[in-house]
């Protein structure tokens, strides 16, 4: 017989300790990281985190885990029991006080103890998230954080997703180390925990550890901490044969005397401990599994009908037997193995009572088990009790508290109940307070908000199968305007069609909300030439009656929606003027949906108009914003899209590269990654990295396949595919490439994506068509020929497309030099041409454009015999390039130089003190200020370990060994005065 239940020495994971102490080790020193942590039921998973966090006395260890609920998860619950024990332990103000912003609406969505939750807008969720992992942050700012999420294969995908989002981002959160387990023998070939454990296994400093079974060696050492002596060599056989080296079966094994008898299966012999037991607390353990792995106290007492000794006396055996244990306010059984084995020997009438018991315990007082988790256990009970109508108002009750904790999937799965159970109660729409196709559009909307379109699509139309769209209009419109805005973001056709009928249902004189609300979806999904005077007039209807009505956020968002429709980029000040009052009619009402989106598209116009470092400077604030408001990492991350253009148009390439460095880091989608990587493909092209750029083109080439894209993704995309044959001198498939696109794509829609085309194409053509080809029709090969006929085409289309703005009058100067003059046209000469098109490039303070149109006027002032021009622009050009580091350029010039004997191929120099680069200079101003990497990091928009990087190379070049020397030196040089 045992002495101990669990041996008191710890066997077998001494690997898998030091992994873990490794880890926290990392944290101790900066380096967040995670470790995954796998095993088989029963393997001693617990045991090695007990053991573990043991031994992390100086780190604050937050534990939660997961709870199971019939076949789904409770959500955010390892997140919420963390955050109801930092609330005991720090109070609700010194939590508040850690939390970025200065806000805790966002966390009143897991404990109503931080008052109402802000508002349901789609920034929601995200900013829920991001002041979650803010929290961790600002507490590993004191010392190391240790969270760990226990039983992740029974976590809800609320719960998966904030852990997928924190792995993900947790770089940024120094001193945090993530400890995740789960069940092995769980994850079946679909089980959801799958993919997660894929996906955070391709993350840097994530490490996954699986827990083997004990060898014979390791279970005799447990056996003997049991047994305070070592077991027979014969009893060891038997014992070690039967349980596998199954640490849990080992013990049970013992426990039940290791006897001759052995149980037939698991389960007797899990229950087999229990059976030991006096029969009121065996019985006690038979109701106690009905509530789950963890129950309150008050709630068992409620369910057992016992009074408070009659309670403890049954509980104390079970507690001493360790079949339960103490925790907090209430018990778990030890293993999940005991309470699934319970359970499951429930005869089935059994089950029935006991849930029904356990439900009906809640409706007497749902405060018994702590919010929101009281509403959610109580549907689980009454769909396990099998009642479908208290099954059916349970679980419309339980939807609206996940809306609340934006735990989407959660209340579609409850949403998707109701409509199961709906036959089966006759009375369900007065139970409930609104009929199926109020369900059905309700549940449309939340699938939307899960990334469940196809399925939303689907709900949505058998709604409006089932709605009489004349008797209905109002309800028929609701639903096409969901339909219309999923259909829209799956880049389905029919979304138009579905808004302008939905507009049309609620057409009346009567201002309403909904009106307000379908025309300014109209007017922001309505683009194109063809559609501009009905996105005019509809944008204009829905901010007449959003200001009648007062509501501001809708008045905002139309007057966004005009700002584009009315305003070119030659009128970018009335533009940003419109944009600027959105903002203030917006910001009464704190709605940060509008600013963000005034945000993007203020510097979207300014980057289309030429306006650069304004367009940068903008993309800077909204990041800020986002920051602020608690979303620098969704948000925000979309932002830098915004950023990063200007910067490459401005030739700050390696400022560009940081900022998209950064931005990447957050694991954006997949659309907002192929954004950002465009930018370094059209960079990497530049430099010459053309295998770099090539990787990188595909992996935009394929997430662009997925889906339909607007010309603002696809037609830079096709710049990249273009300029990627050509510079590997693959014309054939570059001209393939560029007759396809002006076959298949509208080419006069959107000027400012399109001149870029244009120009792209003109230039390949310049290295097809020969010279004396671009006035006549005779050329030598059929590849020249097919040039000469796009050529001819092109310029037609040069004709034809609208030039707007600065921006696209560069560009177009740059097509006409590039695609020569016109037969029998009389206008100025190649050299002219390219000087204009050169100096609008210089106005526009874009280097890298000015200096190949400076190339073409030195080869251009060269044909005109002119060797003095030709050479300054030579030198320019050059020197242009030098800065940029943009070799085939310089490769290019150099070449010209040498054929021409014009110029010096010799490097310019940069003119910068002690070798330093221009960022590193910006880095150490910062330095000598007194600010951290983490600070210099956001005053400049890298990431922290670049500046680290900086900060290394600034102290081996001023040759000094800490950063006060640097500033010392700095100062003493007189680095940061003034010229002259």
């Amino acid at each position: 017989m045992s002495i101990h239940a669990v041996s008191p020495r710890f066997v077998g994971r001494a690997r898998e300790l030091a992994i873990l102490g490794d880890a926290l080790a990392g944290a101790r020193a900066g380096a967040s990281s995670a470790v995954l942590v796998g095993g088989e039921a029963g393997v001693g998973k617990t045991r090695l985190i007990k053991e573990f966090t043991d031994r992390a006395d100086d780190a604050l260890v937050l534990v939660g885990g997961c709870l199971e609920l019939g076949t789904e998860g409770l959500p955010f619950a390892p997140f919420t029991a963390v955050l109801r024990g930092l609330v005991r332990e720090l109070g609700r103000d010194g939590v508040a006080a850690l939390v970025p912003g200065g806000t805790t609406r966002g966390l009143a969505r897991l404990l109503p103890e931080f008052g109402e939750p802000d508002g349901d807008g789609p920034e929601a969720r995200a900013r829920l998230f991001e002041q979650v992992l803010g929290l961790l942050e600002r507490l590993a700012e004191e010392r190391p954080v240790l969270l760990i999420v226990e039983d992740a294969h029974w976590a809800d995908r609320s719960t998966r997703d904030l852990l997928s989002f924190l792995v993900r981002y947790q770089p940024t959160a120094a001193g945090l180390l993530i400890v995740v387990t789960y069940r092995t023998d769980e994850l079946h070939r679909t089980h959801p925990l799958r993919p997660l454990l894929a996906e955070l296994g391709r993350v840097e400093r994530v490490r996954r550890v699986e827990l083997r079974r004990l060898t014979r060696k390791e279970a005799v050492a447990q056996a003997a901490g049991i047994l305070e002596r070592e077991p027979s060599p014969a009893d060891m056989d038997l014992i070690y044969a039967r349980s596998e080296g199954n640490p849990l079966f080992v013990e049970a094994l013992l426990s039940d005397g290791g006897g001759v008898a052995l149980p037939e299966s698991l389960r007797d012999l899990l229950l087999a401990s229990v059976e030991r037991l006096p029969a009121e607390t065996q019985e006690l353990l038979r109701v106690a599994s009905a509530g789950g792995q963890r129950i309150e106290h008050d709630l068992l007492s409620a369910v057992a009908g016992l009074d408070e000794n009659a309670l403890s006396s049954a509980l104390r055996p079970a507690v001493a037997g360790n079949v339960l244990t103490v925790d907090g306010e209430g018990y778990c059984f030890r293993h999940a193995l005991i309470r699934e084995a319970l359970h499951d020997d429930l005869l089935p009438g059994e089950h029935t009572r006991l849930h029904t018991r356990f439900a009906e315990a809640l409706e007497r007082d749902l405060s018994i088990l702590p919010a929101p988790r009281g509403a959610i256990e109580l549907a689980h009970h009454w769909h396990s009790a099998h009642d479908s109508t208290w099954a059916l108002v349970s679980a419309w009750q339980a939807a609206g508290v996940a809306r609340r904790s934006t735990a989407y999937d959660e209340q579609l799965g409850m949403l998707s109940r109701v409509l199961e159970l709906w036959d089966q109660v006759p009375d369900a729409s007065e139970r409930i307070g609104c009929d199926r196709i109020d369900v059905l559009r309700n549940t449309a909307t939340v699938a939307h908000l899960a990334g469940e379109y196809e399925r939303a699509i689907a709900l949505a139309s058998a709604a409006l199968a089932e709605i009489d769209r004349d008797a209905d209009p109002i309800r028929a419109a609701k639903l096409l305007r969901q339909r219309g805005l999923t259909r829209y973001d799956l880049g389905r056709p029919g979304f138009l069609d579905d808004l302008r009928e939905a507009a049309a249902l609620v057409a009346s004189d009567k201002p309403t909300t909904l009106r307000a609300q379908v025309l300014e979806t109209l007017s922001r999904m309505l683009h194109g030439r063809e559609a501009l005077s009905e996105r005019l007039t509809t944008g204009r209807l829905a901010m007449e009656i959003a200001h009648e009505l007062g509501d501001h956020k809708v008045e905002a968002h139309a007057l966004i929606d005009l700002a584009w429709a009315r305003f070119g980029f030659s009128e970018i000040e009335a533009q940003m003027e419109a944009f600027a009052q959105a903002r203030r009619i917006a910001g009464g009402d704190e709605a940060f949906n509008v600013l963000m989106r005034c945000a993007i598209s203020e510097s979207d116009a300014l980057e289309g108009a030429g306006r650069h470092e304004r367009a940068a400077q903008v993309a800077r604030d909204g990041i800020e914003e986002a920051r602020q408001y608690g979303l620098a990492r969704t948000s925000g991350a979309f932002l830098a899209i915004n950023l990063a253009e200007p910067l490459v148009s401005l030739g700050r390439w390696d400022e560009a590269l940081e900022v998209i460095e950064r931005a990447l880091d957050l694991a954006p989608p997949a659309p907002t990654q192929a954004s950002l990587q465009g930018f370094v493909v059209d960079i990497a092209l530049a430099r010459g990295e053309l295998d770099r750029a090539e990787r990188l083109l595909g992996s935009s080439r394929s997430v662009l396949s997925r889906g339909t894209f607007r010309d603002q993704t696809v037609l830079p995309l096709l710049c990249r595919e273009v300029r990627m044959r050509q510079a590997r001198g693959e014309l054939e498939a570059a001209v393939e490439v560029a007759a396809q696109a002006m076959e298949e794509r509208d080419l006069l829609e959107t000027p400012r994506y399109c001149w870029p085309v244009l120009v792209t194409i003109a230039d390949l053509l310049g290295s097809v068509v020969p010279q004396q080809g671009r006035a006549a029709t005779g050329t030598d090969t059929p590849l020249a020929k097919l040039g000469a006929a796009l050529l001819t085409r092109l310029r037609a289309l040069g004709r034809e497309l609208e030039v707007d703005g600065d921006l696209q009058r560069a560009h177009h100067l740059t097509f006409t030099a590039l695609t020569g003059p016109e037969p029998d046209d009389g206008a100025a000469g190649p050299f002219e041409v390219w000087d204009r098109a050169a100096e609008a490039w210089a106005a526009l303070r874009q280097p890298y454009a000015e200096a190949r149109c400076l190339v073409g006027a030195a080869q251009a002032a060269l044909a005109d015999g002119d060797r003095q021009e030709a050479a300054a622009r030579l030198g320019r050009a050059r020197e242009l390039a030098t800065l940029l580091g943009a070799t085939p350029l310089l490769e290019q010039l150099d070449a010209f130089g040498r054929r021409a004997r014009i110029g010096g191929a010799e490097e310019a120099a940069d003119g910068l003190p002690l070798g330093l680069t221009a960022r590193e200079l910006e880095v150490l101003r910062e330095v000598a200020n007194g600010r951290s990497n983490r600070e210099i990091a956001e005053a400049l928009f890298i990431s922290a370990k670049t500046v680290s990087v900086h900060v290394s190379n600034i102290l081996a070049k001023l040759g000094v060994a800490t950063r006060g020397e640097a500033a010392a030196t700095a100062y003493r040089l007189r680095l940061f005065d003034a010229p002259g």
